[in-house]
């Protein structure tokens, strides 16, 4: 069901880019220039193309089913107004601890499409959990690496946080060390200690099925803004 998903997501704004890409290079096209009358015209056209093709993907993507309803593992809530932003999507406290997580997808399935070769990177996704303390005035910042049957960790970092909104600011200058070079034990000791706090593959199948919803509610915000700004320029051009 989330192969089809998204294949049917990549596939719609893939089609779609292509169409309106073609009518505006046939818009930009050298000798067009010289038919300075008839710019207006043309202009109009093509916009009224694109508008409707649009229009028709918008209603054809909001048709989409989407992958079965997932509920993060406890005690992991979601944070509100995930979908909306880039930031944070889970967050627990472990403690006095404040855990939170934001995702990624290795695979550029929108820009880049999806094809047989690249099926590992829709099953691959890359964590930043960062775990902090009150009072203290940087948190321990974990980038892992997130498949179906298991995590592993790229690196381990210090990152500061602003006092007054508690969101991360830039890395401090010191990145820490190659995690691969860190003695062994460390390393286990490390993947324990984030286990403990539910960091596992269990996290996996919810923010899988979340990126699938976000990619599907963007497609449709940009069908619908792209819309918008042609729109609003075709009704400039008819008042000039």
């Amino acid at each position: 069901v989330y192969r089809e998903f998204i294949d049917s997501v990549g596939k719609m704004l893939r089609k779609a880019l292509a169409f309106a890409g073609s009518a505006l290079q046939q818009q930009h096209q050298p000798w067009r220039t010289i038919a300075c009358r008839r710019s207006s015209g043309v202009s109009s056209a093509v916009n009224s193309i694109i508008l409707r093709s649009l229009k028709d993907h918008y209603l054809e993507v909001s048709k989409m089913t989407p992958p079965p309803k997932v509920s993060p593992p406890s005690p992991f809530t979601v944070v509100k107004g995930a979908l909306d932003h880039g930031g944070p999507v889970l967050r627990r406290t472990h403690g006095n601890e404040e855990i939170s997580i934001s995702v990624m997808r290795l695979a550029n399935i929108i820009a880049g499409g999806i094809g047989d070769e690249e099926e590992d990177g829709i099953n691959q996704l890359f964590l930043h959990v960062d775990i902090s303390k009150p009072g203290q005035k940087e948190s321990l910042h974990f980038l892992c690496g997130l498949y179906p049957d298991a995590l592993g960790i790229h690196s381990v970092s210090l990152r500061s946080k602003t006092e007054s909104s508690g969101f991360l600011a830039v890395p401090t200058n010191y990145g820490g060390p190659v995690f691969q070079d860190i003695d062994e034990k460390m390393r286990d000791a490390l993947h324990s200690f984030i286990e403990e706090r539910g960091i596992n593959e269990s996290l996996f199948p919810f923010l899988q099925a979340w990126l699938y919803v976000k990619d599907h509610r963007n497609l449709m915000r940009w069908f619908k803004t792209v819309g918008l700004l042609v729109n609003d320029r075709k009704q400039g051009a008819s008042h000039a």
